[in-house]
């Protein structure tokens, strides 16, 4: 069975059906995306169950020619990495309809109810197209085409500064997709192979000189992407205006492309230059960890203060990739999962909250905890989530990620146990002024969780808990995918701290 392309038809013949609902039908539109997100998910769930974990790296693999004069190729599977990506877009989009049910009703919006919902699910569509290909065209394409559906969520139904937000949003976006382009192009015909076909490109590209410059251009349009210090400065912006849905889709799905492109191509294609790189990069990721846990301590704006803890946290992504161990990059293809589960709820609980008083500012708020303890105390555990605490998912990839840095950069993964501390203070303090003191007048009336927004968090707090005491089924299906890369990078592996399995701890001994 075609499972990817079926998984990626059936958002896009929804998107369709949603555009053909009348205008007034509303209700009609948000029902029918739900029910749509829901059957990708349970056929993603289907598909996830005939993965084999210790079978062949590509698997559901589909090749199909696409414009033969060229040799680009329709041609998609996934690794346990491109699973795992491809199962969290696919849990959070229904969340993300759930909690967006009224997002697109606001009176300024410069769209229809009913295209913001379409926008959602050819943005889910393209989610799954690019982490499944493996073709370096047809990769490019949807890494491109993703931008769309996002600009005009951010642009139509965003904030006060949303056009600004989202224009600036496209432009750098497009930057990096530019770059990309060209060394596309350039890989084509430095490779002579006449492909643009993933595997068949690896090992292709020997001359030194060749590989640090195709490098660059996969990695700055990734890090432009992810985004990794110092081209991150869109993200704040983007996040702040958009709708609360859409943030969480931008920060928690589409920002993961680019850390997935760095391990997936970077390291695979260009070896040489990726080692090469790797001081530089690590440098980078430490940099951004600190920057990005202090600015995100100033923040005034809630949903500001999400956007820079998350440019912190990618720095912990983006230092397990480069740090060329098994643990690091089992622990850092768990970050991206785990991330989007926390900042997800994190920035749908920041909008429930706009909702109720209408405002971004954390001085506005006060006593919550009061009025609120359900909303309240959801938020507490999204917010530990965010610092890694013992027992939250995201503290199994922080720890995986520093210890597998450890083991070969021993001086910045100490620098970066700063960002675990600096977590803690930006966390705990925005909770403080929010949660906790005197109530303050203007939340006086605000009622806790409704049945609908109930639905929306619970299964974000329960991952991150399940997955915070047993991580084990998704390392069993990373950490195979992670260990073929480093042997094309021909670098030291190490068993990562969670064995998948017994023969796994053989194979990285």
């Amino acid at each position: 069975m075609p499972w990817l392309s079926i998984l990626m038809g059936v958002p896009v013949l929804g998107a369709l059906a949603v555009a053909a609902v009348p205008r007034g039908n509303a209700k009609l539109a948000k029902q029918l995306t739900l029910g749509v997100s829901l059957v990708v998910l349970v056929l993603t769930l289907l598909m996830a169950f005939q993965f084999e974990a210790g079978g062949p790296r590509d698997q559901f693999s589909e090749v199909y020619q696409w414009i033969p004069a060229f040799g680009v190729h329709y041609a998609v599977a996934v690794d346990g990495i491109a699973l795992v990506l491809i199962a969290l877009a696919v849990v959070l989009v229904p969340i993300v309809v759930l909690a967006s049910w009224h997002d697109a009703e606001r009176a300024d919006a410069k769209r229809s109810v009913k295209t913001y919902f379409a926008l959602i699910l050819v943005l889910e569509a393209m989610m799954i197209g690019v982490f499944a290909a493996t073709d370096v065209f047809l990769f490019y394409v949807f890494f491109e085409a993703m931008l769309i559906p996002m600009y005009f969520m951010i642009g139509s139904y965003g904030g006060a500064q949303r056009s600004y937000a989202a224009v600036k949003f496209l432009l750098y976006s497009l930057f990096g997709g530019l770059l990309m382009l060209v060394a596309v192009i350039a890989l084509y015909a430095s490779a002579g192979k006449g492909t643009f076909l993933q595997p068949e490109l690896i090992g292709a590209i020997t001359d030194p000189n060749t590989q640090k410059w195709l490098f660059l251009g996969f990695f700055i349009a990734f890090a432009v992407k992810a985004p990794l210090w110092p081209f991150h400065t869109w993200l704040p912006d983007a996040a702040a205006q958009a709708p609360a849905g859409a943030a969480v889709l931008l920060v928690g799905v589409l920002d993961k492309v680019g850390t997935y492109g760095m391990l997936r191509f970077c390291l695979e294609l260009f070896p040489d230059a990726a080692k090469f790189f790797t001081p530089m990069v690590i440098t980078l990721s430490v940099i951004g960890i600190v920057y990005g846990a202090i600015v995100a301590i100033g923040q005034t704006d809630m949903k500001r203060l999400i956007a820079y803890t998350s440019i912190s946290h990618f720095g912990f992504i983006t230092m397990g990739v480069f740090a060329l161990t098994a643990d690091a990059g089992a622990g850092a293809t768990l970050y991206m999962v785990n991330h989007g589960f926390s900042t997800g709820a994190l920035f749908l609980l920041a909008g429930f909250l706009i909702h109720r008083r209408g405002s971004q500012y954390i001085a506005d708020y006060g006593g919550v905890q009061k009025v609120a303890p359900v909303l309240a105390g959801t938020f507490l555990v999204a917010g530990l989530s965010s610092l890694s605490l013992p027992g939250l998912s995201t503290f199994v990839s922080e720890f995986l990620v520093l210890v597998g840095t450890f083991e070969r950069y021993a001086v910045p993964a100490i620098i970066a146990l700063s960002g675990m501390v600096l977590a803690a203070v930006y966390v705990l303090w925005m909770y403080q002024r929010m949660m906790g003191g005197p109530t303050a007048e203007s939340v006086r009336g605000f009622p806790d969780l409704n049945l609908r927004e109930k639905f929306v968090v619970a299964p974000l707090i329960a991952l991150l808990i399940g997955f915070g005491f047993f991580p084990k089924p998704l390392l069993d299906v990373i950490n195979p995918a992670v260990q073929e890369t480093l042997t094309s990078v021909q670098a030291p592996q190490f068993t990562p701290a969670i064995p998948a399995a017994a023969d796994q701890k053989g194979a990285g001994e």
